[in-house]
């Protein structure tokens, strides 16, 4: 598959926010990147490419597309930028703005985007860790004096913890994103109970 770079045109095909030369020039500031740098070309793209769409996946960012046809969240129209102070959008008609153009993607976004390509090298973040969920496993083993002979058994019981989830987003790549979005809510939301 062939990386293609949303320039912020609102590409129909674009499927990355980065590039290799992005991710490269992040981690030349990077002290862990090692991983990145021993890479293939192939590796980063791919990286990239898997980081967008799960940026795209559990991230909702402020504002809306700026095009229905647009692949990406990104460029996206009305999303505040907090750091942006107030600009004039047009000599003709003074209106003050402080949204991100939207006609780009945010230098946050970008490197949230090398960060989690990184994350991604190092390991599958997408799949449920061993031992994900238990909160404690009790064992308890017994030995049973009977008519003549003994016997032995073992029981074990697991307790689970509904909040011992990995996070596929680190919390850096969630902190890079939170001036523009928000994650997506990692509930089921509510059902409905019928009874019959």
């Amino acid at each position: 598959m062939t990386l293609n770079k949303e320039d912020g045109s609102g590409m129909a095909d674009a499927n990355s926010y980065a590039d290799v030369p992005d991710g490269d020039m992040y981690h030349e500031a990077h002290l862990y990147a090692s991983v990145w740098t021993a890479a293939t070309e192939a590796r980063k793209e791919a990286a990239l490419m898997m980081a967008t769409r799960l940026i795209d996946s559990l991230f909702q960012f402020n504002g809306s597309r700026a095009s229905a046809s647009q692949a990406l969240q990104w460029p996206r129209a009305e999303c505040r930028d907090p750091d942006r102070g107030q600009a004039t959008l047009s000599v003709l008609l003074p209106v003050v703005s402080n949204f991100v153009p939207y006609d780009s993607v945010p230098g946050a976004v970008v490197q949230a985007t090398c960060e989690l390509a990184r994350e991604l090298l190092v390991a599958d973040r997408t799949a449920a860790p061993a031992g994900e969920g238990i909160d404690t496993v009790s064992t308890a083993h017994a030995t049973h004096a009977a008519t003549g002979s003994g016997s032995d058994s073992t029981s074990s019981t697991t307790k689970y913890s509904k909040s011992d989830t990995r996070q596929v987003l680190p919390p850096v790549v969630r902190s890079m994103l939170a001036k523009f979005g928000a994650p997506v809510s990692g509930g089921s939301g509510p059902v409905r109970l019928v009874r019959t």
